[in-house]
């Protein structure tokens, strides 16, 4: 891992509007928070990663979940009051946000019509690591300017994975 000052239009994004943080590169053939975080020597459950989740009727969703922890449609639905969510397949979810899986960044989709959800969870954090809008890029940023920038609901929509063993 290594501190990089790589620029993409999230790190443009960051730095034109002020917002304190700190972009870290690891390798491009790491898809998930928990490789990211491992790479990174962080917490899985500081780095949150962005899926793509599709009601019946509506624009997609962006929802940031922490590592080593699995997206609970039930509850996302029942919090945002939808009848029936799914989880884009990853074809949809590149189609739709011109991103490839492992670089989608609620941060780089900014008024591109999708609705951003985060998990309660980061509530208890003071920074998290994310997407910096491609494979092998993350940015460390305040939960508050996440929450600011992107206009995310928090919501409770997480469940430890049965493999990470968190509570």
């Amino acid at each position: 891992m290594t501190r990089t000052t790589a620029k993409t239009n999230v790190l443009r994004l960051l730095e034109s509007r002020g917002v304190p943080h700190e972009a870290f590169t690891f390798s491009d053939s790491i898809h998930s928070a928990e490789g990211a975080a491992e790479a990174m020597g962080v917490p899985a459950g500081e780095v949150y990663k962005t899926l793509v989740v599709l009601p019946e009727w509506g624009r997609p969703l962006l929802v940031l979940v922490p590592g080593g922890h699995e997206l609970d449609l039930r509850r996302l639905a029942a919090a945002l009051g939808e009848k029936k969510l799914r989880m884009a397949t990853q074809r949809e979810a590149e189609a739709l946000t011109g991103l490839q899986v492992g670089g989608i960044s609620a941060l780089a989709l900014l008024n591109r019509g999708f609705r951003v959800c985060l998990d309660s969870s980061a509530l208890r954090l003071e920074q998290v690591y994310i997407s910096g809008g491609r494979r092998g890029l993350d940015v460390r940023l305040a939960v508050a300017d996440l929450i600011r920038l992107t206009g995310a609901r928090v919501v409770d929509a997480a469940t430890p994975s049965r493999e990470s063993g968190d509570d």
